[in-house]
């Protein structure tokens, strides 16, 4: 609805009415005062709170990317963080697509994914071959969750991608001994099928 205007004031409006901006140090009133009729009545945003509500927004569309906790084979972990395992050899599960993916195979995948990924060679029941490489692409895989889909994944999605899950669940503070019944009550209850793949997971909570 559209307020007609007032028109100018009457004498006895100026002398009766007291002005808005009765401090010339009042910021926030001197802007009221000097805001065109019609806006007058708009609050006045403070720029801290804009700021803070900006970073909010933003914050609010990063989580966005991430995880349905509740999705197929969604692993959520101790910070909130989720990550998604699965078997290649099952067809992808429908829905969105995996901003980033950790592959644990014994050669890279093929086809090339759509999206992007790093390779870990990782022979079927076996442990990674270069420890190293297997520490940073796992750190990396835990670090990214916060603000992107994430997907570990092997040939079955039990063994190599268990195992790999279990690690990050040890870096995101769950006890390295408890790691691996963690992700079978939370994932699936035959992940990590080996025990030397339970031992690496024990000994990844002491590097």
């Amino acid at each position: 609805m559209v307020r007609p205007h007032p028109g100018p004031p009457r004498d006895h409006d100026r002398r009766s009415t007291p002005s808005r901006c009765t401090d010339p140090t009042d910021h926030h009133a001197l802007v009221a005062f000097l805001a065109p009729i019609g806006t007058r009545d708009a609050p006045v945003q403070d720029p801290a709170l804009a700021r803070s509500t900006s970073r909010s927004a933003a914050y609010a569309e990063a989580v966005t990317q991430t995880w349905c906790p509740t999705a197929l084979g969604v692993l959520r972990l101790p910070s909130g963080r989720t990550v998604r395992g699965r078997g290649l050899r099952q067809p992808v599960p429908g829905g969105v697509s995996p901003d980033f993916g950790l592959y644990l195979l014994s050669r890279p995948p093929a086809p090339p994914m759509d999206w992007e990924e790093r390779w870990v060679r990782w022979p079927d029941l076996r442990l990674p071959v270069d420890k190293a490489d297997a520490w940073d692409a796992l750190c990396e895989a835990w670090r990214r969750p916060g603000r992107e889909r994430v997907e570990v994944a092997c040939s079955g999605g039990r063994g190599r991608t268990g195992t790999a899950l279990a690690c990050l669940a040890v870096l995101d503070g769950v006890p390295a001994d408890h790691a691996v019944a963690f992700v079978r009550e939370r994932y699936d209850r035959r992940a990590v099928e080996t025990p030397w793949q339970r031992r690496y997971v024990v000994r990844f909570g002491t590097v």
